[in-house]
């Protein structure tokens, strides 16, 4: 017999704390070294990639609200606390404002540590647009690997 569950997130208003922020910003930047340390990028993203996994996480650094704001505050958090010279990871883009900001993100981040072709950046690009246009918020997160984003 396969186990199934369902989860029941509702929304809440308001925005987490700014000591709150800081707070899990230096907690994440601390695990997901440990985890890319331990385990590698490719682990630290597919561990990200799980949904009950990511609301664990987020419930570690302390945003234990039981709400779907988890996604939009943990990566955002995960934005300012990865570092590409100690994580191997970047975040492009946001919800929001910082959503403004991706095409600008793109290609700094793109070109300045991934070394990534002025056609793959295009490609990352239209795909953002593309995404607006539908009007869902799209995080792009690069990692250097043997990079095959597109």
């Amino acid at each position: 017999m396969k186990a199934s569950a369902t989860v029941n997130l509702p929304l809440h208003n308001g925005h987490a704390p700014a000591y709150l922020i800081r707070r899990m910003g230096a907690l994440s930047y601390a695990i997901s070294k440990i985890v890319v340390d331990e385990y590698g990028k490719h682990e630290f993203l597919r561990r990200l990639a799980d949904p009950l996994w990511f609301q664990a996480f987020g419930c570690v650094l302390g945003f234990d609200w039981h709400s779907s704001g988890v996604t939009t505050v943990v990566t955002g958090v995960l934005k300012q606390s990865l570092k590409e010279d100690v994580h191997g990871i970047s975040i492009a883009g946001g919800k929001g404002r910082k959503s403004t900001q991706t095409k600008n993100d793109i290609p700094r981040l793109a070109e300045k540590h991934y070394n990534l072709s002025s056609a793959k950046i295009d490609n990352l690009l239209y795909a953002s647009n593309i995404n607006c246009l539908l009007e869902f918020p799209l995080t792009f997160v690069f990692v250097k690997l043997s990079i095959s984003i597109l």
